[in-house]
C-alpha cells in the first residue's frame, strides 16, 4: 500500500518541459491527446517546471480543454518571452493571476477560450508601467468578453493589431483609440452598437473589419482616419439605407468619401471640381520647371529612384490565383502572395546576395520563422492554380531542397537526427540550417503545405521549398509566399520588406558591374542554360524596375480573402523610392 502510495504522489512527466531545459531550447510547444490529462493532474494549470526556463522566447499551449489558467509564476518565470499562445483551451472567466508584466512579449494569442472579462488585477496587467510594452499582435477572438478593459491602450502602448471578432462586446472603450501604432482592428461578430467619433484618433488604421454587428450608424469621423483602405461593415443595419447598400457592394473609397463629405453624396461635385483644378495647377507648375531647367534635374533625380511599378489583377492577362482549404485554418491560416517580374540574378553573386537578404528576414523581422516564413519559387516552373491547405505528415510528399522525394514525417524525422548528429560533432546546444525551425511542428496533427494544379507540392512552410520550383541565376520572374500563423496584417508587413529589399538588390546589381557568374555550389542551382536575353536587355536600358503582380488569395468557393499588393499596401513614403499604382 505504501508503494502503491508513492507512486501514486509522482509528478506527472513532462518530456517537453526536460528537452527544452536539457538543451536549453527557445521554443516550447505543449499540445497533444496526453497534454489534456497531465494539465488535470496539475489542477487545470501549467507546472511551475515551465516557469523556470528563464531563456524561453516561445510559449504554445493548444488545445487543452483541461487549462483554466496558465498558473502562478508565469511573468517572473519567463522574462524573455516574446510570443505566448495559448489558444483553443478554456481559459476563463479572468486571468488568475495576471499575465503580466512581460517585458519582451510582442505576440500574445489568447483566442478560442472561455474568457469573460480581463479586469484590473485579473486581466493582462497593470497600465502604470506598461505591463506589455513591446505587445504587437493581440487575439482574444472566440472568446466571451462583455467589454474590454479600459487600461488596454496604457497596458500595450505599442499594439498594431487587435483581433476581438466573435464575442459579446457591445461597445469599444475610448481609450482604445489612443493607440497610436494601431494598423488592424478586427471586432466582427460581436453586439456593437456604436462606433465612438473618437476613431479619428487611430492615426496608423489600415484595415477596420466591424461585420455582423449592431451598428445603425457609421461616424463621418471615419474618414479622417489617414491611412484607413479596408472597411468591412457588412451585416448592420443601417439607418442610411443607400450607405448600408454601399458597405455591402461598395470599394472602400467610395464609401469613406461618402462619409467624408456628409452622407447623401453632399459635396461630390465640389470634390470632383477641386481635383480638377489641383490638377491644373500642377500642370502649370510642371511647365514652368521644365521652362526653367529645374525639370532636367528633377528628371535625372527621378531616374536615381528605386522604381516599383504594380500591375493590377484586371490588367495581367495570366494572373496566379490562391486558393485556401479550410483545413490549413488551425494549422498555420494567414497567407499572403505576390509575383515580382524584372529581377536579374545572372552577375556575379546576384543570387548569393538574394539568398543571404532572404535568411537575415527570416532571423529578424520573420523571428526565426516563428513570426512568418517566407518563400521564394522561379514563377515559370508553377503551374496554377495553387491551393493552400493542411495534410497528414504520411500524405504530404515534397521534393525539399537539395533532397529527394520523401514523406513530411520523414523529411521531419531525418532532420531530428541530423540535428543531434550536428550537437555531437559540435559539441553545443544549437543547430543550424533548417534543423532550427523542426519545434514548429511539434505536436501538429497536419502540416501545411502549398500544392500546384499537377498537386506537386511546391511549399512546406515552415520548413523548406520543393527543389522543382528553385531559384536559379536564370530566374528573372518569381512567385513570393509569406505565411504565418499569427496575424494577415505581419505576412504583408514582412512582404512589403521583401520587395523593397528585392527592389534594392536589383538597382544594386546593375549599378555594380560583376563579370563573374555564380557557381553552381554558392546558387545551389541546377545546371542549365542562362536566359541571357532579358537580363541583357535590362542592363542595356540601364533600368533596375521591379513590375509586382497582384495575386487572389481566395476560399475554396473563389469568394476574395486576401489581395496583394491592394491600395494600403507597399505604403512606403521613403524619398529614394516611387511605387507606381
Amino acid at each position: 500500500m505504501a508503494a502503491a502510495a508513492v507512486v501514486a504522489e509522482m509528478p506527472e512527466p513532462w518530456p517537453e518541459v526536460d528537452l527544452v531545459e536539457r538543451e536549453q531550447r527557445r521554443e516550447l510547444l505543449l499540445t497533444g491527446p496526453a497534454l489534456e490529462e497531465r494539465v488535470r493532474a496539475a489542477g487545470g494549470r501549467l507546472p511551475p517546471r515551465v516557469f523556470s526556463l528563464p531563456l524561453l522566447h516561445s510559449l504554445e499551449v493548444c488545445g487543452c480543454a483541461s487549462l483554466r489558467e496558465p498558473g502562478p509564476g508565469l511573468a517572473r518565470g519567463l522574462p524573455r518571452l516574446r510570443s505566448l499562445v495559448l489558444r483553443g483551451n478554456a481559459l476563463g472567466p479572468t486571468l488568475s493571476p495576471e499575465l503580466g508584466p512581460l517585458p519582451a512579449l510582442r505576440v500574445l494569442d489568447l483566442s478560442g477560450n472561455a474568457l469573460e472579462e480581463l479586469p484590473p488585477g485579473s486581466g493582462l496587467g497593470p497600465a502604470d508601467p506598461p505591463a506589455l510594452p513591446q505587445l504587437q499582435s493581440l487575439n482574444l477572438s472566440a472568446n466571451r468578453l462583455r467589454a474590454l478593459p479600459a487600461e488596454l491602450a496604457r497596458c500595450a502602448p505599442r499594439l498594431q493589431t487587435l483581433n476581438v471578432a466573435r464575442n459579446c462586446l457591445r461597445a469599444l472603450p475610448s481609450e482604445l483609440f489612443a493607440l497610436q501604432l494601431l494598423s488592424e482592428l478586427g471586432a466582427a461578430d460581436n453586439e456593437l452598437q456604436e462606433l465612438s467619433p473618437a476613431v479619428a484618433g487611430l492615426s496608423a488604421l489600415k484595415t477596420l473589419d466591424l461585420a455582423n454587428n449592431q451598428l445603425s450608424e457609421i461616424p463621418g469621423e471615419l474618414a479622417d482616419c489617414p491611412k484607413l483602405k479596408e472597411i468591412n461593415f457588412k451585416g448592420n443595419k443601417l439607418k442610411d439605407k443607400r450607405l448600408e447598400k454601399m458597405v455591402n457592394g461598395c470599394q472602400p473609397k467610395s464609401i469613406l468619401e461618402y462619409l467624408r463629405v456628409g452622407g447623401r453624396g453632399k459635396g461630390r461635385g465640389k470634390t470632383d471640381g477641386s481635383e480638377k483644378e489641383e490638377s491644373r495647377r500642377k500642370k502649370r507648375e510642371r511647365k514652368q520647371k521644365k521652362e526653367s531647367g529645374d525639370g532636367e534635374e528633377e528628371e535625372v533625380e527621378e531616374v536615381n529612384k528605386l522604381l516599383i511599378k504594380i500591375l493590377h489583377v484586371s490588367d495581367s492577362p495570366i494572373s496566379v490565383t490562391v486558393k485556401v482549404n479550410p483545413m490549413v485554418k488551425d494549422v498555420r491560416p494567414y497567407i499572403v502572395c505576390a509575383v515580382v517580374k524584372g529581377m536579374n540574378l545572372r552577375p556575379g553573386n546576384a543570387l548569393k546576395r538574394f539568398l543571404s537578404m532572404q535568411t537575415k528576414l527570416h532571423e529578424d523581422i520573420c523571428e526565426k520563422r516563428t513570426a512568418a516564413t517566407i518563400a521564394t519559387h522561379d514563377l515559370k516552373l508553377i503551374k496554377g492554380p495553387l491551393v493552400y491547405g493542411a495534410r497528414s505528415p504520411q500524405d504530404l510528399k515534397i521534393i525539399p531542397l537539395g533532397r529527394k522525394e520523401i514523406k513530411a514525417k520523414d523529411l521531419v524525422r531525418q532532420l531530428q537526427l541530423e540535428a543531434e548528429e550536428q550537437r555531437k560533432q559540435k559539441k553545443r546546444q544549437n543547430v543550424s540550417g533548417l534543423h532550427r525551425y523542426l519545434h514548429l511542428l511539434d505536436g501538429k496533427e497536419n502540416y501545411p503545405c502549398l500544392v500546384d494544379a499537377d498537386d506537386m507540392v511546391i511549399s512546406f512552410p515552415p520548413i523548406t521549398n520543393s527543389e522543382k520550383t528553385k531559384i536559379k541565376t536564370t530566374t528573372s520572374d518569381l512567385f513570393l509566399e509569406v505565411t504565418s500563423a499569427t496575424s494577415l496584417q505581419i505576412c504583408k508587413d514582412i512582404m512589403d520588406s521583401l520587395i523593397l529589399k528585392m527592389a534594392e538588390l536589383n538597382k544594386f546589381t546593375l549599378e555594380n558591374k560583376e563579370e563573374q557568374s555564380l557557381s553552381d555550389t554558392e546558387a545551389d542551382s541546377v545546371s542549365g542554360p542562362f536566359n541571357l536575353k532579358s537580363n541583357q536587355n535590362a542592363e542595356k536600358d540601364g533600368n533596375s524596375s521591379l513590375i509586382v503582380e497582384q495575386v487572389r488569395v481566395v476560399d475554396m468557393e473563389g469568394n476574395l480573402k486576401v489581395l496583394y499588393p491592394s491600395k494600403t499596401d507597399l505604403d512606403i513614403t521613403a524619398s529614394h523610392i516611387t511605387i507606381i499604382r
